[in-house]
């Protein structure tokens, strides 16, 4: 900041003061700037020829060369950034074939309990089947039958 920046805000003259009320009323607020400006300023300053130049420009605008060094370092970083490095490692599946896994695994499963419970009707029918044929109805009976049949073959 210029010493007429920071008079001014000790006056109050100028919107960069902090609250009228609180700690910190009549210190100046720490300015921000647009990244507009900050390319705006970044590229005159590339472009002055001489450091009384740079320095000029500098001292208009109220700034440090830490200021010009640290809005480098973060446009470097930007345009850096916009470049995706690719990632170490197998790549990471889409969202749908892991859906598509699951659902396969799902259906696995329910043919695998459909298979069992189709055996398990198939044999219940056999039973039926048998204990129809010989006059009975219910499997009670045909275990009545089972060991009548084994007593009379002793």
């Amino acid at each position: 900041m210029t010493i007429a920046d920071v008079v001014a805000a000790r006056t109050g003259h100028d919107e960069n003061v902090a609250a009228s009320d609180g700690p910190r009323a009549g210190r100046p607020k720490r300015r921000t700037f647009t990244a507009e400006y900050k390319l705006r300023i970044l590229g005159e300053y590339e472009k002055a020829e001489s450091p009384r130049e740079r320095a000029a420009l500098l001292r208009r605008e109220g700034i440090y060369t830490s200021t010009i060094s640290e809005w480098r370092r973060t446009r470097d970083a930007a345009a850096t950034a916009a470049i995706p490095e690719s990632r170490p490692g197998r790549p990471a599946r889409a969202a749908a074939d892991a859906e598509n896994e699951r659902l396969r695994k799902e259906n696995e499963k329910l043919a695998a309990g459909l298979a069992r419970t189709k055996a398990a009707l198939e044999v219940v029918g056999k039973a039926h089947a048998l204990c129809a044929t010989r006059g009975r109805t219910r499997l009670s009976e045909l275990a009545d039958w089972r060991v009548d049949r084994c007593r009379s073959a002793a």
